[in-house]
């Protein structure tokens, strides 16, 4: 088996719980959309069967789940588009930037297991790379805060790839831009579509299991049981139990 010298992080859910603040401004849109029919516990609880798929798919099924349908399409000339999907999009975003525009909410928001994983990757002299469904702009906002700003060797975000996760287009990117094979890399995910984008792209892949996604990716996700990982001091022993099995 070939020696990992390269790692590959998710960024949303990942390295920071932005899963969690993405599913409170959804909540937060939907209500007021339809206060009298919904509440933020139900679409919270109703995100976890969509984290990772695309804004049209997470805003579609929500839409279809609690019947927003009628109540976004009255706001599409308000917000200029051209869908009822994309008008609740953009009152979901409203509430979205204003948590990440928080300095202090993504901090307490950090997840430290996978940020000690980066660490010491770093630390070790492995390449390290960013490989998130974020657009650019949000996505360097994020690392900013955290500190993150010139510790990745190499940083895709949608805005790069015609195709985001599941497609494995930007693993694939990834690889080509470290200058590493994908059978060297290990990637380091939270959801089934990127688990599902770094395996059909080459990589080794663990997951971290959050409250958002554990139970989809022990359903879907294209690993074994011990690649996923839901105890948060956990993960460094299953990256070094993968590091060993490929030296």
């Amino acid at each position: 088996m070939p020696k990992i010298n390269a790692f590959v992080f998710d960024l949303d859910g990942t390295l920071v719980q932005t899963e969690r603040l993405k599913a409170r401004s959804y909540a937060k849109a939907a209500v007021e959309l339809c206060p009298e029919d919904v509440t933020e516990d139900e679409v919270l609880e109703a995100y976890k069967d969509v984290v990772g798929e695309s804004r049209q798919t997470v805003a579609t099924t929500l839409m279809e789940r609690f019947d927003l349908e009628a109540a976004s399409a009255e706001r599409m000339t308000e917000v200029d588009v051209d869908a009822p999907w994309q008008a609740f999009v953009q009152v979901r975003l409203d509430y979205y930037e204003a948590l990440v525009q928080d300095p202090e909410v993504l901090r307490e928001n950090r997840w430290p297991h996978t940020l000690s994983l980066l660490d010491r990757a770093r630390e070790h002299r492995c390449a390290v790379a960013l490989a998130t469904t974020s657009r650019r702009r949000q996505a360097c906002h994020v690392l900013n805060v955290l500190g993150l700003d010139d510790t990745f060797d190499f940083v895709a975000t949608a805005d790069d790839v015609a195709r985001t996760k599941p497609h494995p287009e930007i693993y694939r990117m990834c690889a080509v831009e470290l200058g590493v094979a994908p059978e060297h890399i290990l990637a380091i995910e939270d959801s089934p579509t990127g688990t599902e984008a770094a395996v059909a792209a080459g990589l080794h892949c663990i997951a971290f299991g959050t409250p958002f996604t554990e139970k989809r990716l022990r359903e879907e996700a294209p690993l074994e049981d011990r690649w996923i990982v839901s105890a948060p001091n956990d993960l460094l022993d299953t990256v070094d139990t993968l590091l060993a099995e490929t030296a």
